[in-house]
């Protein structure tokens, strides 16, 4: 099988390459910068030498950035089993004081990427009846909190973009599964002063996407929701 995963090159994206590479797919991995990607792609390459790797670098916040994407995809004449929607940003802010521009971004970046590309993979899936796509959502999909606004935003819209796609596709074979992490470990907690135990690993959320591939064709889970041990921050 063979995984298309956004935003692969660090963080979250990053460990769940890892964590797919070690159930034996082929992965396709997607973001903005190749040196970044080329990192991944050897890291996975010395533990899983069998795996096929192929690296692309696009800015799929755009739809030119998606259309280029698939242009590559097309010439690899390959089909996707699996994706990842995995591709996102956060700029801190709040509605009444937020920078313009800041809503779109996040947008485009954590919601629109993942609709529009997922409308390009789905012909493929649903010719086969079989995949799963996934949608990294965040707590902040349920949850609002202080100084996040236009963040929460983007990612309750990126959740409810999920949960109509597992309706609509309930009786396609494919599974639709949204996954919503609290604090977890990443370039946007640099320089944070706590304790590492007290924020999760991106592995942990990895590990939990890998465990559903695991299930037959007649289980799906609908969602992954984790925290930190401590709660939320």
């Amino acid at each position: 099988m063979i995984a298309l995963i956004t935003g692969a090159s660090k963080g979250i994206g990053r460990a769940i390459a890892h964590s797919f590479a070690g159930e034996g797919l082929d992965l396709i991995l997607v973001s903005r910068t190749m040196r970044d990607l080329a990192i991944v792609k050897q890291e996975i390459k010395n533990l899983q030498p069998g795996i096929t790797i192929h690296i692309y670098s696009a800015d799929i916040s755009k739809r030119e950035g998606i259309q280029s994407l698939m242009t590559y995809l097309r010439t690899l004449k390959i089909e996707i089993d699996i994706l990842v929607n995995n591709a996102g940003v956060f700029i801190q802010g709040e509605i009444k004081s937020s920078s313009s521009g800041n809503l779109e971004k996040m947008m485009d970046t954590n919601m629109y990427s993942a609709y529009y590309l997922t409308r390009e993979i789905l012909p493929t899936l649903l010719a086969k009846k079989s995949g799963s796509i996934f949608n990294i959502c965040s707590i902040a999909s349920l949850d609002a909190y202080p100084n996040g606004s236009d963040y929460c935003i983007s990612k309750f819209a990126l959740y409810g973009f999920s949960k109509c796609l597992r309706e609509e596709l309930k009786d396609s074979g494919i599974k639709v599964i949204s996954v919503l992490p609290g604090a977890t470990w990443s370039d946007s907690w640099s320089g944070v002063e706590l304790p590492e135990e007290r924020i999760m690993q991106a592995s942990d959320i990895a590990t939990m996407m890998a465990a559903t591939l695991r299930l037959s064709p007649s289980a799906v889970v609908e969602e992954i929701v984790l925290r930190p041990q401590l709660g939320d921050l």
